[in-house]
């Protein structure tokens, strides 16, 4: 049973291939906590289950690759832009697709990765950021969710909403810190305005070009890097008209380069590295976490 580990500035995810797990239909939320555990397996952010049938047979199988990704907790994320910027290294690696530029198709929608320096940086075009209470979702009539109120405790917040194929909530603050994402993130992503949950960004504006945020991701805890964090935040920081088209957003793990287009398509430029393969072994599935 192998193993791929890879991160994206401090964001560890797993590449697990169908094709080395011939008796599992997919990863069952058990297993999936065991592996990603930080003691008792091997550790990560999550899983990446891939590659899989894209449904794009027109365009080519080695130019368009299907992928799930799971949360630790053993949920299903829709999309990640760091988890696929990790799998498009991976599939690089494997020498899959025969071209440097693919498409990778997620529950939250289709990727495109670019492929540069041997797939140690990697361009992705994300698709669009919107703001409707219906797609993301946000309970309460159809609207744009731009600057509402939140209670989360005894903290009140003024807070913007927002999907890029998953869902986010963003804050804007003049001062951010781990401990406020560790402290309210768990909080605000339980609300029940957020049927599904949502991921959480504190987001400090620093001048046009440039944000810092600190994330708390959905089914994952805090976190030193997202993609479709950053994504989101920076689409939400040009709502407001405090960032120019060309973003870069600092994490504790490293910084992303976002682009963000007129219709608020999100294109991201980041690393990638390759940490480890592996074989996990039966004995890891003897104790439940």
């Amino acid at each position: 049973m192998r193993f791929h580990k890879y991160h994206a500035l401090g964001n560890d995810y797993i590449v697990l291939d169908p094709a080395d797990f011939p008796d599992w239909k997919e990863p069952t939320a058990g297993q999936i906590r065991i592996i990603c555990h930080r003691n008792f397996g091997v550790g990560s952010d999550g899983i990446l289950w891939g590659p899989l049938p894209s449904g794009a047979a027109a365009r080519g199988a080695d130019r368009s690759f299907g992928l799930r990704i799971f949360n630790p907790d053993g949920s299903e994320a829709e999309k990640s832009g760091n988890g696929t910027r990790i799998f498009a290294r991976y599939l690089w690696d494997r020498k899959l697709p025969k071209t440097d530029v693919f498409e990778i198709q997620t529950p939250g929608g289709i990727v495109r990765a670019d492929i540069r320096d041997d797939g140690r940086l990697i361009v992705m075009d994300m698709g669009c950021v919107s703001f409707s209470s219906e797609k993301i979702p946000v309970k309460g009539p159809p609207r744009e969710v731009v600057n509402e109120r939140l209670q989360a405790g005894d903290h009140a917040f003024t807070f913007c909403a927002a999907t890029i194929g998953n869902p986010h909530c963003v804050i804007v603050l003049p001062e951010i810190s781990p401990e406020l994402a560790r402290t309210l993130g768990p909080r605000i992503e339980a609300n029940p305005i957020f049927p599904n949950r949502t991921n959480v960004q504190f987001l400090q504006i620093l001048d046009r070009a440039n944000i810092r945020i600190e994330i708390w991701e959905r089914g994952a805890g805090y976190t030193l890097a997202s993609g479709t964090s950053s994504s989101a935040s920076a689409a939400v920081a040009r709502r407001l008209g405090l960032v120019d088209r060309n973003v870069t957003v600092h994490m504790p793990g490293g910084s992303l380069g976002i682009r963000i287009g007129d219709d608020y398509s999100i294109r991201m430029t980041g690393t990638v590295n390759r940490v480890a393969d592996g074989s996990l072994h039966a004995e890891l599935f003897a104790v439940k976490v």
